[in-house]
């Protein structure tokens, strides 16, 4: 046999991806459940809005759907690790599907109560946490370890796109004569990923030997605090999620109650936001190849200051609509960099528990900026909140080129 056909049949020998049907079904499944978890973390909020005419209930809102994440993620970690992730998957698929069904029925029928929206808030991303704690696990568990990259690779994909997108997509959602009609789409959504979970391959041993999870995680401290550039970003990741969380909260608010547009104009200037993502992520490739992370990172910021800084200056939809696009090209950069960041400076062994720590960290003062946020908002025109968030972004720039971030390859 010549030396060509024996690499063509090498070549077709090795197992393709896109043949196993395991992670088919979990790239499906995920890809579905991701765009209509996007499609009801805005219009809870939208909802609430046109049932209250409040700030502080929508900032109380998006605030309460943090709280699971800071309050369960370790939790949810040990028992995942304690049960089959293909039935817990389907659990928490099943909840998702069921709240949602419950809470559309129930508008439907009148009965509106606000803490009915919290604890429905609240329950969809504990749920959703759960669900995407045990598919990390499950994509090892199905697949044989020559496909855990690619598959990894597709899945960070469809992630970043339907994040990218998830305003776009929310925004069409939001043109629907009834906002509440965006529940009972994401709950067929999550029947339909339920039922495709269904037909996975999957058999587990669970392995019932008590673990020292406590010492698991003391390693991953240390490694984190002893990683001064990472621990850095950290902190800063902190304070950039807290302004960026601040303004996303009162957005709609402002454009509804300030600015007086529609529904639909309002899912016009949330696609801007999802445009300008999908244009920053791809810019930020090109930009790396002549840029150091630690520059765009640095620079990212002052940019996504101006953004802020044209919303507080909006007047009408097109001002508000560009500077929530330059926020999406900005943010979008800014994350991407924090995330190759991340991978390059943890070691291999302790990717997930560094992952975990500082995922939960990011988002600890976002609850607390959000509530602030929805008072300040009530008590003062929401567009101050967009000046002071400019104003925070340059002090968090000028500590940041005094940091050794600054200057990270």
């Amino acid at each position: 046999m010549s030396v060509v056909n024996k690499e063509i049949l090498a070549t077709h020998s090795q197992p393709s991806i896109w043949n196993n049907k395991n992670f088919l079904i979990l790239l499906f499944s995920g890809t579905i459940i991701a765009v209509g978890s996007k499609v009801y973390e805005l219009a809870l909020p939208l909802f609430l809005y046109e049932l209250t005419q409040s700030s502080v209930t929508m900032s109380t809102m998006r605030g309460i759907e943090f709280l699971p994440n800071l309050l369960f993620a370790l939790i949810i970690g040990v028992i995942v690790d304690r049960v089959n992730k293909k039935r817990w998957s389907l659990w928490m698929t099943a909840l998702q599907a069921l709240i949602l069904a419950i809470l559309y029925s129930l508008i439907e029928l009148g009965i509106q109560p606000i803490f009915l929206f919290y604890l429905s808030g609240f329950l969809l991303m504990t749920c959703s946490y759960g669900y995407f704690n045990a598919r990390f696990s499950m994509v090892k568990q199905v697949l044989p370890n020559e496909l855990l990259t690619p598959a990894n690779a597709s899945f960070s994909f469809v992630t970043t796109f339907v994040g990218i997108m998830g305003p776009a997509l929310t925004g069409m959602i939001l043109m629907m004569s009834d906002i509440h009609q965006g529940f009972i789409f994401t709950s067929a959504a999550f029947l339909i990923s339920f039922v495709s979970m269904m037909f996975l391959d999957h058999h587990e041993e669970i392995d019932r030997k008590d673990t020292n999870l406590w010492e698991d995680l003391k390693e991953g401290w240390r490694e984190l605090r002893k990683n001064r550039p990472l621990w850095f970003m950290t902190i800063l990741v902190i304070f950039i999620n807290s302004t960026t969380g601040m303004v996303d909260a009162v957005v709609i608010f402002f454009a509804k109650d300030d600015l007086q547009l529609s529904n639909s104009e309002v899912g016009l200037v949330l696609s801007c936001a999802g445009l300008g993502g999908l244009v920053g992520s791809g810019l930020v490739t090109r930009l790396r190849k002549n840029w150091s992370i630690g520059y765009l990172l640095g620079w990212s910021i002052p940019f996504t200051s101006l953004a802020f800084l044209l919303m507080f200056l909006s007047n009408n939809l097109y001002v508000l609509g560009f500077a929530l696009f330059l926020e999406g090209v900005f943010l979008t950069i800014f994350s991407v960099c924090i995330w190759t960041f991340r991978q390059e400076t943890t070691p291999v062994h302790l990717m997930g528990r560094i992952s975990g720590i500082t995922g939960s960290m990011f988002k600890l003062g976002m609850p607390f900026a959000i509530f602030s946020a929805g008072w300040v908002a009530d008590w003062l025109e929401p567009s101050w909140l967009f000046l002071a968030a400019s104003i925070f972004n340059i002090l968090i720039f000028a500590f940041f080129v005094k940091s050794p971030l600054w200057h990270y390859k």
